[in-house]
């Protein structure tokens, strides 16, 4: 294993965030996961150095490819993740809206653009990522379809083994993301997400971690026998059923991700934050599993608060 500061910003007042990087192997630069952008991405970076962890017991047996190497990133804003902010501190960006990034230009302008310099010319990309609501997700891995980069790289969602692949249209907001310049730079990307965001689950967890292991063995990275994983059900983004409210409130859920649904079953009930009467019973349009569940008690009006799976 190689550790290697991949870069460093200075401040004022605190030691300098250096942003590390964990090298196995010693060939071609053939794949790169990076985790927490952001500063609640507490599991994305647990999964990432659970990885790192078996990585290097993989290595010390001699079960890294030798015509290949994988690097891992674990965290590349821990500044936020030490005061429990998502955005960073000083101007509340999103480090993953400013990709490739500017090396003169604001402060996550200039992480974005070190750590995609240190993160370009790999063959596969993984990042562990989170998504932009709050709540939990069944485990998926997803591909924007990005032009000819993109060629190829549907049939491998399946590799990871995880329940759901799903194929994104990008729209103009992708643009400046990680997964988005990956592609744009002939990198074959991917998008993982778990179960949980700010905290981690054993499980769930582990599950990540075996996802990643399962692609890197089935690309011959390394030699690492698991359990095959889930039957893969692959489909566009856009296929799913988005359920929003028409009413804030105090949200009180009655199912979970995972569940099997049928048209008309109660899935939650938005409560009046100050007189406690139900303003808004949100059922099911038609049958399907939940994929997304809002996590958060209190909602806004006309969010998403579900995402289901059509049967």
């Amino acid at each position: 294993m190689i550790k290697n500061v991949v870069y460093s910003i200075k401040s004022p007042y605190r030691r300098s965030m250096d942003i590390a990087s964990y090298t196995f192997g010693s060939g071609e630069k053939t794949c790169c996961v990076v985790g927490a952008l952001r500063g609640t991405e507490i599991q994305q970076m647990a999964v990432c150095a659970q990885l790192v962890d078996t990585l290097r017991r993989l290595e010390g047996k001699g079960r890294m490819a030798k015509d290949g190497s994988v690097t891992v990133i674990p965290c590349a804003n821990y500044y936020s993740m030490n005061i429990g902010k998502r955005f960073w501190t000083m101007d509340n960006t999103d480090i993953n809206r400013m990709f490739p990034g500017y090396n003169l230009g604001e402060t996550t302008q200039r992480i974005a653009d070190g750590l995609f310099n240190a993160v370009k010319g790999y063959t596969y990309g993984v990042h562990v990522t989170s998504f932009y609501l709050e709540g939990e997700f069944l485990p998926h891995a997803k591909i924007m379809r990005v032009g000819d980069a993109a060629e190829g790289a549907y049939d491998s969602l399946a590799d990871f083994g995880l329940p759901y692949g799903l194929i994104r249209t990008p729209h103009p907001y992708d643009t400046t993301t990680l997964h988005y310049n990956w592609l744009v730079w002939g990198c074959k990307a991917f998008s993982l997400f778990t179960t949980y965001t700010e905290r981690t689950g054993t499980r769930s967890t582990q599950a990540a971690v075996n996802a990643v292991l399962r692609f890197l063995a089935a690309r011959g990275i390394i030699e690492h026998s698991l359990h095959k994983g889930s039957h893969t059900h692959i489909m566009q983004e856009e296929d799913m059923t988005h359920i929003h409210t028409a009413s804030a409130g105090v949200v009180k859920n009655r199912v979970s991700v995972g569940h099997e649904v049928n048209e008309g079953d109660l899935l939650c009930e938005i409560i009046h934050p100050l007189e406690g009467y139900s303003v808004e019973r949100i059922t099911a349009p038609a049958a399907g599993t939940v994929f997304f569940s809002y996590n958060k008690q209190l909602v806004m009006e006309r969010a998403d608060v579900f995402k289901l799976v059509p049967f």
